[in-house]
């Protein structure tokens, strides 16, 4: 089994494959650290700012990582944002039969009134060093953009609204 999940920035990705990590004892791989692997090796002259290109770059690697995981029976969970909205159309029903897709999206409301705590977990797994372009507006728009992306083309997002422990809870036991 791959379990792949994706979603706006903030919004517990990292927490989520850590969780499950430690509950199916599943391998985790984070695009981010391959994003960056690449990137300071000169692999790419991409940088981190540049987010669609990085998406065209990564997702082959990453979909070819998945496929090898399924070929050989080998469980691997898959955390980043860099999933294309139509991933499912290069990948045969053989390999999707094994996928388990998670996408995690705020609400505007959930933002509304929790910023303040969001901000103060946002490094509780990965430390954070530069989240100074953070606001309200920033996590709205993001949501916004993944919510509409991934919802436009068939995927089920999960909206955190009220109760973030639980909505993450629900997907462990899943």
């Amino acid at each position: 089994m791959v379990i792949l999940i994706t979603g706006a920035s903030h919004t517990g990705k990292t927490l989520l494959a850590q969780r499950m990590l430690e509950e199916y004892n599943y391998p985790y791989l984070s695009i981010d650290h391959l994003k960056m692997g690449l990137i300071r090796s000169g692999n790419t002259d991409l940088t981190p700012q540049d987010d669609e290109e990085l998406t065209d770059y990564l997702w082959p690697i990453v979909r070819e990582m998945i496929k090898t995981a399924i070929e050989n029976e080998q469980n691997l969970i898959v955390e980043g944002c860099y999933i294309p909205f139509d991933w499912r159309k290069e990948l045969s029903q053989d390999y999707l039969q094994s996928i388990r897709f998670v996408c995690l999206a705020m609400t505007d409301a959930y933002i509304n009134a929790h910023f303040d705590k969001i901000k103060a977990h946002s490094s509780d797994i990965e430390t954070r060093i530069n989240d100074t372009e953070c606001f309200p507006e920033s996590l709205k728009s993001d949501n916004h953009y993944y919510i509409i992306g991934f919802s436009q083309n068939g995927e089920q997002v999960t909206l955190i609204d009220e109760d973030y422990e639980k909505a993450i809870q629900n997907l462990l036991e899943l």
